[in-house]
């Protein structure tokens, strides 16, 4: 297990690789959905009425979410990304 120093010694995108390989063979779904509730873009899905004539803008909301999981730029939250990615690399198996 890698120390405090050394994952945070990387740069996002890779804490990001790492966190999402580990969470992949853990098969951890929460960690997935725990952050994407804390990107900007959660709380725009929540507000849909879950109507099928509102799944079109559901289906775009997701996919932003989506791509601000795989992108680059966390803007002002990404120094609490980071702290979630380390805290996560750094906890032990469930």
């Amino acid at each position: 297990m890698a120390t405090f120093a050394e994952l945070d010694a990387l740069t996002t995108e890779e804490l990001r690789d790492q966190a999402f390989d580990l969470a992949q063979e853990r098969r951890d779904l929460g960690f997935f959905v725990d952050l994407a509730q804390h990107l900007p873009s959660a709380g725009d899905a929540e507000q849909g009425d879950d109507s099928l004539g509102d799944i079109g803008p559901q289906i775009d909301d997701y996919y932003n979410m989506w791509r601000e999981l795989k992108g680059h730029d966390y803007g002002d939250l990404e120094p609490l990304i980071r702290a979630r990615f380390i805290d996560y690399l750094m906890s032990p198996e469930s």
